[in-house]
């Protein structure tokens, strides 16, 4: 074989490649973008037993076709703490079971006689589909879909042309036989390989797919096809822990769980190896009526069967190691909390209900106290979030402010959160069996969380004119600093006064220091804009000087505004009782 023909075999190789990956992409998402949010609110609601979060990956992975995309999903909901580890756990067992789907397109539609018949009339049907209904998102996605299925099959029979004919080079063929030859050592060695290629290719799919069309043309058997899938089950793992590098401890929590995962399940299915094995190729026989154990062109050969008991294989490694692991979640997690530990930043950032994650009370007044407690964990974040700002103003360089910025923007989604997950639970109280002061007390704390997530809005909306202030090079002098620090103090003060409210009882609400804290914020503002007005017209500043300053105090009292908010919610109710 010449180094031409070594090229072009790869080119060609290459390029089949491409087509079926892009028909992998083209049907992930368009049945994505078909189920809208749909998807990541299932996954984001999966919290509950073990068997409801292994059924959720399993369909969600089937449905977009990439169990890679479900598992950077769940990284990104523990990240975000949507989603418990243990519940991550077994949403990654259920997306192991989804992702053998494709192996069964493949065998069943992609080998064997050309696909040219039905995919090249699939495919001319889905893109006039996407063209006439261009402005119907959900019939464009389902034609993107179909789109992606006819390009997955022709890709498939491109692969299986530009495989070359080995017959022709008995020795390529003599060195994998050998390779096979050396017992429980060549499965390791193919397990090896098959991560290695699943690494590189960032796609099982698409090594489950070379894997067939190896078989298939007879390259290689079925026990060193096995371990290559064995292999790629633990290449996978790759997308998951690269989505986890810029994640929290939790969310490289969960990416380990996945690597944990299948590299516990290899090892077992080593173990039972040969008697697995001879299950399969039991039930494939009788199946395909031709053992995949059969050699190459010896009488009862039949191409099909090593694909068909390396699809049966796939299915049961996957689905019998979530049976016995499915079990051993809690000592996951805790062999996961061991790999990863937590850093003191994480634990800043991390998000967790105290008082109302995943227990519910008898009764609607225990829930209404729990949610009363989470809600001053709440004003607790807020006040912490406000601390960030001083340093904004002082920072020595670039780094510094650039990591304060950071500290607030973590803050602001974390309210954003917590404002979601409260209210769902105060929701959920409110459709129970309430007294009208019970209902106005849910109404009151709605209000409540709801303003003190646009109290975090405004924080961070100052914390953005500051960058914004810097990356302009525009310089207040020592009195426009001045006035800005004492509109910092007021609403400081007002945050106190808020937060005192929210820690009392709420039958006696000190309304009287909220608006004495809320009009002199007022006051101040009122004095900071006129003097800012005879600035401008005097020229003592320009422009951007006035605008930033401006936009600054104006935001503090916007903040002060929803700080008064807060103790009216609670003061306006107890006042009508």
């Amino acid at each position: 074989m010449t180094f031409g023909e070594i090229l072009v075999i790869l080119l060609n190789f290459a390029g089949a490649l491409a087509v079926f990956l892009f028909g992998m992409k083209l049907m992930s998402e368009g049945l994505q973008k078909f189920a809208g949010n749909k998807m990541r609110s299932i996954l984001g609601r999966v919290t509950g037993s073990p068997v409801r979060g292994i059924l959720t990956g399993a369909v969600v992975t089937t449905a977009i076709q990439s169990s890679s995309a479900t598992t950077v999903m769940v990284v990104s909901f523990v990240n975000a703490g949507l989603l418990s580890l243990a519940g991550a756990v077994a949403v990654i067992m259920g997306a192991n079971i989804g992702t053998t789907v494709t192996a069964w397109i493949i065998t069943l539609f992609g080998l064997g006689e050309s696909t040219s018949a039905f995919s090249l009339p699939m495919l001319l049907g889905a893109i006039s589909l996407v063209f006439m209904f261009a402005k119907r998102s959900r019939l464009k996605s389902i034609g993107e879909f179909v789109i992606g299925l006819a390009l997955l099959l022709i890709g498939m029979e491109f692969l299986q042309r530009a495989m070359p004919n080995l017959e022709q080079y008995p020795a390529f063929l003599e060195t994998l036989a050998r390779l096979e030859g050396f017992g429980f050592w060549s499965l390791l060695l193919f397990v090896a390989v098959g991560a290695l290629l699943t690494c590189l290719v960032q796609a099982s799919a698409a090594m489950m797919a070379i894997t067939l069309v190896m078989c298939y043309n007879g390259w290689i058997g079925l026990d060193a096809a096995v371990a290559l899938v064995m292999g790629q089950n633990i290449g996978t793992t790759i997308t998951a822990n690269l989505a986890a590098m810029v994640a929290n401890s939790d969310g490289k929590r969960a990416a380990r769980a996945h690597l944990v995962f299948n590299v516990v399940g290899v090892v077992l299915t080593l173990i039972v190896f040969r008697p697995v094995l001879n299950l399969i190729a039991d039930i494939t026989t009788a199946i395909e009526g031709s053992n995949p154990y059969t050699p190459v062109g010896a009488e009862g050969y039949e191409p099909s069967a090593i694909p068909m008991a390396l699809s049966l294989f796939h299915t049961f490694f996957n689905v019998a190691c979530t049976l016995v692991l499915a079990w051993f979640i809690p000592l996951i997690v805790k062999i996961v909390n061991l790999m990863v530990k937590d850093k003191p930043e994480d634990e800043e950032y991390k998000f967790r209900l105290k008082y109302i994650g995943g227990h519910w009370m008898n009764t609607a007044e225990l829930n209404m106290e729990a949610a009363k407690k989470e809600i001053e964990e709440f004003s607790k974040r807020v006040l912490r979030m406000y601390t960030f700002l001083p340093g904004l103003r002082t920072a020595k360089d670039d780094e510094e402010f650039e990591q304060l910025v950071a500290r607030v923007e973590k803050y602001e989604e974390l309210t954003d959160r917590m404002e979601i997950e409260i209210a769902k639970f105060l929701t959920k109280i409110s459709e129970g069996d309430l007294s009208h002061e019970g209902s106005q007390r849910i109404s009151a704390m709605l209000r409540v969380v709801d303003n003190l997530e646009s109290i975090g809005d405004s924080i961070y909306q100052i914390a953005v004119t500051r960058r914004n202030k810097r990356e302009q090079e525009v310089h207040f002098d020592q009195h426009l600093n001045d006035n800005l620090e004492q509109m910092k103090q007021l609403v400081q003060h007002a945050l106190d006064v808020m937060d005192s409210n929210l820690r009392g009882d709420y039958d006696h609400v000190d309304m009287e220091s909220a608006n004495t804290a809320e009009e002199a914020i007022n006051d101040c503002r009122n004095r900071l804009r006129e003097e800012h007005l005879e600035a401008l017209k005097s020229g003592r500043y320009g422009y951007a000087i006035g605008s930033a300053y401006s936009s600054l105090y104006a935001l503090y009292e916007k903040t002060g505004d929803y700080i008064i908010n807060v103790s009216e919610a609670i003061g306006v109710k107890f006042k009508e009782n």
